[in-house]
């Protein structure tokens, strides 16, 4: 099992940055638009959602899906 950044595979080392890239890009996109959505528009209190949107990868998904009334696929309106 590799120990450090320098042990992994350069294969390896690509997809985390690509997820992990991917995760950040996806909770900003919720985060944004949780605060710029009325709480009147979700599904339970913003503060909630917040801490479910820093969960890895289900976190922004489950926002976009379950948190908007109407569950739209999409965060942005």
């Amino acid at each position: 099992m590799p120990k450090s950044w320098k042990d992994l595979s350069p294969r390896t080392r690509t997809a985390l940055v690509v997820l992990g890239s991917a995760q950040l890009a996806l909770a900003a996109t919720a985060w944004t638009d949780l605060a710029a959505r009325p709480a009147k528009n979700l599904r339970g209190p913003k503060p909630w959602w917040a801490a479910v949107i820093a969960v890895a990868l289900v976190g922004p998904a489950a926002y976009a899906v379950c948190g908007v009334h109407g569950c739209r696929i999409s965060p942005i309106p």
